[in-house]
């Protein structure tokens, strides 16, 4: 898939950022002392930016790299136990054209997906800081601008949800009274655009049974179904 003028651009900027010094030092410090499993692994240790298909419908926010999936891999969500749930449920869903990625050139393509985060550094604890979060919204904020066909956004955990509302709230492109509320599967809709709110499928919540597959595939089941109704339901729905 071609890439359009901006992703290069954006990639770029994204890749060369150093805006969070707290950040630069985590994702480098892990990226040079590694876990003994991938000790003869060259990780990537930079920001990673998002992937996906340019024209897509949806958006995926989540919260930020993993220290060991994508700090070494070099892309969002894969190459740990994260990213084999997500992309599951996509490749399910139609959403990506296999249920698996473990490195960058593993064949994995996403069709009318496009897959971004709050953060783009592995922070400590994965716990970036509402300063740091700040700080990476422009490179979320200019993905939106481009991503013009996006109607349904999904966000992964509360702090991807509330990171992809309050970016495209300060795009123009949404407004509201009361704040939306967090919840899984939770749908807001917003003229043509509806967010969807997801669990994260971190371990946290996948070993524990607070997210299962079924769970999660009803939320990519529902988002391709808004995805071909222009994302317009006909209201906010709670499951």
């Amino acid at each position: 898939m071609a890439h359009p003028r901006w992703k290069a651009g954006l990639d770029g900027r994204v890749i060369a950022c150093r805006a969070c010094p707290r950040l630069v030092r985590w994702r480098e410090k892990v990226a040079t002392e590694k876990v003994r499993r991938y000790a003869d692994e060259e990780y990537w240790g930079k920001p990673i930016p998002g992937f996906g298909d340019p024209g897509a419908r949806l958006l995926i926010v989540g919260l930020a790299p993993a220290a060991h999936g994508g700090n070494r891999t070099g892309r969002m969500f894969t190459g740990d136990e994260s990213g084999n749930w997500l992309f599951r449920a996509l490749h399910d869903a139609g959403f990506a054209n296999q249920g698996v990625s473990a490195h960058r050139g593993d064949g994995l393509v996403l069709r009318d997906c496009y897959i971004t985060a709050a953060a783009r550094c592995a922070p400590p604890a994965n716990k970036p800081s509402p300063a740091e979060l700040k700080r990476c919204r422009p490179h979320l904020l200019e993905e939106i601008t481009a991503l013009k066909n996006v109607r349904v956004v999904v966000g992964l955990g509360r702090i991807g949800f509330e990171a992809a509302l309050q970016a495209y709230r300060a795009s123009g492109r949404i407004a509201w009274g009361g704040k939306p509320e967090f919840g899984h599967g939770r749908t807001h809709s917003f003229g043509n655009y509806t967010f969807i709110a997801s669990y994260h499928p971190s371990q946290q919540n996948t070993f524990t049974g607070r997210l299962t597959r079924p769970m999660l595939d009803r939320v990519f089941s529902l988002a391709a179904e808004l995805a071909e109704a222009g994302g317009r339901p006909p209201g906010d729905r709670a499951g």
